[in-house]
């Protein structure tokens, strides 16, 4: 690799001090996409495997395929979604207490990260918990042709952990190649008429191959158990927004999240009975088609161990066709001292999806149409 492709990669290599983001006024100027030459991911992934050489290999998970046709009128759109573990929490307050802090230390967990994301190559990409976003997520991820967006939370708890390195919030990213940007709507959520500090990112994108219109949204809800009446008002308020933003589900959607919820709790209950007539893909790998997955967050914490399935990627089961899901990792990948460990850098799994639209075309508004 050559001298003027090493420093490409400057922001992968480079540790800058922990402290609030503000602080990093000049590194952000610098990191301006317009002005920074785009990256082959298989340098990018080159780069990140020589980072975790002595870290043990990335486990490895393989995709089911769900097609009940293999007729496709255009290329599938890959959808990743990944509570990715922020790096203050994950260091200063969520007591992993069988995880080692080592395997914690950001210049290796950052690189386990993107290797992930390397792997599986999604056209869109939503995370939770980024606190990483202006020197790490936006700056990499803008010269692997991905346009990007970021929503901190409002009183994010990662300003609490000294050395901290600024809010977290939630993050969308979209290949620039195949959808253009039509519309982005930064929700605070609210929860009986009050706001919250919970955020989502809704965007409507118009898919270059085909010129039809959806939308993809994320969002984080409100954590720790007590909180289920909370989060229902909260999933009550970003279904209310979503009608509003997909004409009553005239355009596609694709609602990605860490909803801090079991299929038990109520607003999984709103979700799966909304007018805009959601379906979670995942429940598509279990034998019946019916039934989530026994996990996508196991942990160990002081309390004990905490093992639930709150991750999901929701979608409207009337325009859109799931063709494969990313299998999750059995409990023997994951082993005894559960996650996140040396060789999977967050306690959520992450969730793939690969969709295509369905081919009844009046089904669907195109840009025109607005």
């Amino acid at each position: 690799m050559g001298n003027s492709t090493s420093r490409l990669y400057s922001a992968l290599a480079k540790t800058l001090s922990s402290s609030v983001i503000t602080k990093h006024q000049d590194y952000l100027e610098q990191t301006d996409s317009e002005f920074l030459d785009p990256i082959d991911p298989k340098d990018l992934l080159e780069e990140c495997q020589i980072v975790l050489q002595n870290r043990p290999a990335r486990l490895q998970r393989d995709f089911v395929d769900l097609r009940t046709s293999f007729v496709r009128n255009h290329q599938p759109i890959r959808v990743m979604q990944w509570n990715i573990l922020a790096q203050a929490l994950g260091e200063g307050k969520d007591n992993f207490i069988q995880c080692p802090m080592e395997a914690l230390r950001w210049e290796e967990r950052k690189c386990l990260i993107l290797e992930e994301i390397l792997a599986y190559q999604p056209d869109i990409l939503c995370l939770q918990e980024v606190d990483h976003y202006f020197d790490t997520f936006q700056p990499l991820l803008s010269r692997l042709g991905y346009q990007c967006a970021f929503l901190s939370k409002p009183c994010s708890p990662c300003l609490d952990v000294e050395c901290n390195n600024g809010p977290d919030g939630c993050a969308l990213f979209f290949l620039k190649d195949r959808f253009t940007l039509i519309n982005n709507t930064n929700i605070r959520l609210t929860a009986m008429k009050f706001k919250t500090n919970q955020v989502a990112i809704v965007q409507t994108l118009k898919c270059n191959e085909t010129g039809k219109l959806f939308c993809v949204a994320v969002t984080h809800l409100k954590a720790r158990n007590g909180w289920e009446t909370f989060r229902s008002a909260q999933g009550a308020d970003l279904l209310e927004n979503l009608k509003q933003i997909t004409q009553d589900a005239e355009i596609p959607l694709i609602v990605c999240g860490d909803f801090n919820a079991e299929p038990t709790e109520e607003v999984y209950k709103q979700f799966s009975e909304s007018s805009l007539n959601l379906n979670s893909a995942y429940k598509l790998l279990s034998t019946n088609g019916l039934t989530e997955p026994p996990y996508t967050t196991w942990k160990i914490r002081p309390s004990g161990e905490c093992r639930h399935t709150l991750d999901y990627i929701w979608y409207s089961q009337q325009t859109l066709k799931v063709d494969g899901a990313l299998s999750l990792l059995t409990e023997e990948q994951i082993g005894p001292n559960r996650l996140p460990s040396f060789n999977y850098p967050s306690d959520h799994l992450s969730l793939v999806c690969d969709f295509t639209f369905n081919e009844n075309p009046e089904k669907f508004l195109r840009l025109s149409e607005i």
